[in-house]
């Protein structure tokens, strides 16, 4: 059996972004690859794996994947963060290629084989107004997509107001760009019934709601958005507050997604055991990599929840190509969400999911399927990049009178 030599940290894209995690074996050419990647905190995932779980696993047996993950769950004490998951999640994987490629098959195969022959995704349409909304639709259905996600603009669009518009105090803490929630909650059915007259009732509507509003703002959303089909509304509700979707799912049939921000168990469990939810959105490489999201999806299959895997797009390819090998295997599959990347990125990772129209697929090759040409990677970061420098936390919303929206 191989045993890990050496795990490196490769940082790559234009802004430093991307953390790609390498896991050497000492059988010549045997390694794994998975992604570490977190926009707003990467040196500090990079610090967790260099100094806390590269030294805790060399020497290792690389086949042992369920008992390393255990040990590395435990290997600080505290446990279930961000960061520390994010290293886990990113080990996870690339042990998964591992294995993939010693036995020569996909991972996939090594997850109970196929369950579908290719992988359907939902695009992001976004526009200023409805005209431009409109016309984003318009090309993702002549890409070939059922399934589009639709925005006012970014998160809270729709919500915005300017200035005068939105009566603000004399001493303002800001004055452009506040969120007001009554208008948000007028603008989003607005949207809907817009598109359902330009589109019918075929095309698979979402929408991120991205935390924005209150709980009970969410729920008279929800009970307003039933009539035009959604296949799902996301993130109704923060993690802070997902006792609502108790009274949610009483008051309203609209279908929920949720799990971008989670990386607790607890957060949800008890979400998927009482039906309170119909598609878990957790990010793979957030909540302990392939092995933690086989388990989620099975617990998710006992009470008829589905998959639909957060993306987003910060997120590397890496991360995408362990997404849709757990959607190929999976049969509680819902949905995958698009990444789109840039063409020298692609060449990056020979061995990259492919889009077709609407669908995903993985390469026949075996693991992830998925490699990174070093030298490409460090021509992404550009001379101007420069690790010590990076500073990039998320940018937050305010209302009129200056109190700070989550997320």
């Amino acid at each position: 059996m191989a045993k890990i030599k050496e795990i490196a940290c490769i940082r790559t894209r234009h802004d430093g972004s991307w953390t790609i995690v390498k896991v050497m074996t000492d059988q010549d050419g045997l390694y794994g690859l998975g992604s570490a990647s977190d926009l707003y905190n990467p040196e500090a995932v990079v610090q967790v794996i260099e100094h806390l779980l590269a030294p805790l696993l060399i020497g290792k047996d690389a086949s042992r994947i369920e008992d390393l993950w255990q040990t590395m769950y435990t290997s600080s004490y505290w446990r279930n963060g961000a960061i520390l998951m994010t290293a886990i999640g990113a080990i996870d994987v690339a042990l998964w290629d591992i294995k993939g490629k010693e036995a020569g098959l996909p991972i996939y195969q090594l997850l109970g084989g196929a369950s579908r022959s290719a992988v359907a995704c939902y695009g992001h349409a976004s526009g200023v107004d409805m005209a431009e909304l409109k016309e984003e639709v318009h090309r993702y259905l002549q890409e070939g997509y059922t399934t589009i996600r639709c925005q006012l603009g970014g998160y809270g669009g729709g919500g915005f107001v300017q200035g005068a518009q939105a009566k603000l105090p004399d001493n303002a803490w800001q004055t452009e760009r506040l969120f007001d929630e009554h208008a948000y909650l007028n603008a989003i059915p607005h949207m809907f019934e817009g598109l359902r007259v330009e589109f019918g009732s075929n095309v698979q509507f979402t929408h991120d709601v991205h935390e924005h509003v209150h709980p009970i703002t969410a729920i008279q959303l929800a009970k307003r958005l039933e009539p035009y089909g959604l296949f799902f509304m996301e993130d109704s509700l923060p993690p802070e507050q997902v006792g609502w979707y108790r009274q949610l799912r009483q008051q309203s049939a609209a279908p929920q997604a949720i799990g971008e921000l989670f990386v607790n168990p607890q957060e949800w469990t008890e979400l998927i055991k009482e039906r309170l939810i119909d598609f878990i959105r957790v990010r793979v490489s957030k909540v302990g990599g392939i092995s933690a999201c086989r388990k989620i999806a099975a617990l998710c299959e006992a009470f008829g929840v589905r998959t639909a895997w957060q993306e987003g797009g910060e997120n590397d390819p890496v991360n995408q190509a362990a997404s849709v090998h757990l959607d190929m295997a999976v049969w509680n599959f819902g949905i995958q969400e698009i990444n789109h990347f840039r063409a020298e990125e692609y060449e990056a990772f020979p061995g990259h999911i492919e889009r077709k129209g609407g669908y995903l697929y993985t390469s026949s090759k075996p693991g992830l399927g998925i490699e990174l040409d070093e030298l490409k990677a460090q021509a992404l970061l550009g001379n101007s990049w420069k690790r010590e420098a990076y500073h990039r936390p998320y940018p937050l919303d305010r209302k009129a009178d200056g109190t700070l929206i989550r997320p």
